[in-house]
């Protein structure tokens, strides 16, 4: 993906839609964040840093207003990948838009240039190439959710399978 040509949107139970290009992302407040990272299927990586700005950081910089109705998001992918999460998950205190592992640029292999991170929730919540978010009034399944994965997927309570 080239960044030159990328544009980052937001949509749906917002005052109004808007974009961020890829210079104006960079422009927002970094962050660096050491998370461990669960994946569904058994493994996880512990202590693994993170960079890149959080999402509520990336909402006040794009001016995002969410209406009263915004209970939930759908993140959506460059591929026709997408996940869905809950408003206060979204806006956690570790919820990420990353573009740096391990203190190098995330690689496209790994989701780079742009990765949701959600730390709190298996892996699959972290979705790669992530190019927007519609938000939402009710919950709706994303790709995984909608074949069988579990709508929340808190890996401590072993949220595998809905």
């Amino acid at each position: 993906m080239d960044v030159n040509n990328f544009v980052f949107r937001f949509w749906g139970e917002v005052r109004e839609s808007t974009e961020m290009t890829w210079q104006q992302l960079m422009a927002v407040k970094h962050t660096t964040l050491t998370a461990d990272f669960h994946c569904v299927t058994g493994w996880s990586m512990l202590g693994t840093e993170w960079g890149g700005a959080l999402v509520r950081d990336v909402l006040e910089a794009a001016h995002v207003e969410l209406s009263t109705s915004a209970r939930f998001v759908m993140a959506h992918c460059t591929t026709e990948f997408t996940t869905n999460l809950p408003i206060e998950t979204l806006l956690a205190d570790d919820t990420m838009l990353v573009w740096k592992w391990q203190g190098l640029p995330l690689t496209a292999p790994h989701g780079g240039p742009l990765r949701l991170l959600v730390p709190s929730l298996y892996a699959w919540k972290d979705a790669k190439w992530v190019s927007g978010f519609e938000f939402l009034p009710e919950d709706r399944p994303g790709f995984w959710e909608s074949r069988g994965y579990h709508m929340r997927g808190d890996p401590w309570k072993e949220e595998r399978y809905g």
